[in-house]
């Protein structure tokens, strides 16, 4: 199937990849050395619009549908997947619920700084006792007056440094379980609101995690998101409208991971020829190019979905499956095809191979995407 992307969003698209390839990959080893983005980089992408691509045109962003978003996600992915993942986190899971479920006024007073850059998004969900078993939080949420008290403790949270903004889903009815969640916006500067230590990770360089740690921190009610008790419907449709783009981001590494092998695999020179020419290198490749080929089909067809408005619960975690075991097999390919200097920290593959190995884990594991199918299918075969 054709998914038309506009003209507008192509001339966008390349915009972003000469951004990408002439500016973020120039300082690539500079954030993997330094574990931060640039200021100018950060600046750039704030001027390209890239903070509001999920945001609605009236509230400053660009109003992007899934569609182009991939188009553009896949650029992105192309590069430092620290960068990759500020961009996407915080125009995925960290706005993407005020646009869908906020209010007017919610939207008013976040989405115009959200889609400047100016104030950057989080998703805070996963505690230690509630990572794939969700409905297991312990952060609660007491009403007083015209405030909720949070208490609770949030870790893995991607942006959390970085981020102004922060979705928050709480207990509000222990009695009720997964009906007793509810979702906050809460702001860093909100009393009792603390980030803790950044945490130091395998991969993703330049994209910091931290716990967000609650301590009678006072939540004004208008500050509650959506319905009360809806907070694990909400997340589950904030998890599941992100993870197309989640696909594309990892499209677009494993895509660059393939140019960087066929020219490596053209140049290099064993045996008199260029190993290209020996088939055990050659299948590799064409493996590679099948693998990013099924999931470019996969990713724009679901992504075409969701603008339909059509529910996506069992592509989405399809996607999401499917998309980060590519990215992770057409890394472990190319450090192959390079050989030692694939292993070499340098270059470039031995950067991708690490950041791969989060997407089978982080917005849910492979397994929890897993049950989400057989949960459908279940309920599609009853």
């Amino acid at each position: 199937m054709s998914y038309m992307i506009s003209e507008d969003i192509e001339m966008l698209k390349q915009n972003v990849r000469e951004f990408v390839q002439t500016e973020v990959e120039a300082v690539a080893m500079e954030i993997e050395k330094e574990n931060r983005i640039p200021h100018r980089i950060v600046s750039m992408a704030k001027e390209m619009g890239l903070f509001g691509l999920s945001i609605p045109e009236e509230y400053g962003g660009l109003g992007i549908g899934m569609v182009g978003k991939c188009a553009l996600y896949e650029e992105i992915g192309a590069t430092h997947n620290g960068f990759t993942t500020l961009i996407g986190a915080h125009t995925g899971i960290g706005s993407v619920g005020i646009v869908e479920m906020g209010n007017d006024a919610q939207k008013r007073k976040y989405l115009p700084d959200m889609a400047a850059g100016e104030k950057i998004g989080a998703f805070a969900l996963t505690e230690p006792q509630a990572g794939s078993n969700a409905t297991n939080l312990k952060t609660t949420a007491v009403r007083k007056g015209d405030k909720y008290i949070l208490n609770g403790l949030k870790h893995y949270i991607t942006n959390a440094p970085e981020a102004d903004v922060f979705t928050v889903m709480a207990v509000t009815d222990p009695s009720k379980g997964a009906k007793g969640i509810t979702s906050f916006i809460v702001e860093k500067d909100f009393p009792g609101f603390q980030v803790g230590a950044v945490e130091n990770k395998m991969g993703l360089r330049g994209s910091h995690s931290a716990e967000v740690i609650m301590e009678d921190c006072e939540v004004p009610v208008e500050n509650v998101l959506g319905e009360e008790g809806r907070g694990y419907v909400n997340a589950l449709t904030i998890l599941a409208n992100g993870r197309a783009g989640l696909a594309a981001r990892n499209l677009g590494s494993a895509q660059k991971l393939l140019d960087l092998s066929m020219q490596y695999a053209k140049e290099r020179i064993q045996f008199n020829v260029p190993i290209i020419e020996h088939q055990a290198v050659a299948h590799m490749l064409a493996e590679m190019a099948v693998d990013i080929e099924a999931l470019r089909s996969f990713t724009y067809r679901v992504a075409n979905m969701v603008d339909e408005g059509k529910k996506v619960i069992k592509e989405a975690a399809m996607i999401k499956l499917y998309g980060s075991e590519v990215y992770n097999r057409v890394a472990d390919k190319a450090v192959q095809i390079h050989g030692g200097i694939g292993y070499i920290a340098d270059y470039p593959i031995e950067r991708f191979y690490r950041d791969a190995r989060i997407a089978r884990i982080y917005e849910g594991t492979s397994e929890i995407q897993k049950n989400i199918i057989v949960g459908q299918l279940n309920k599609e075969y009853s």
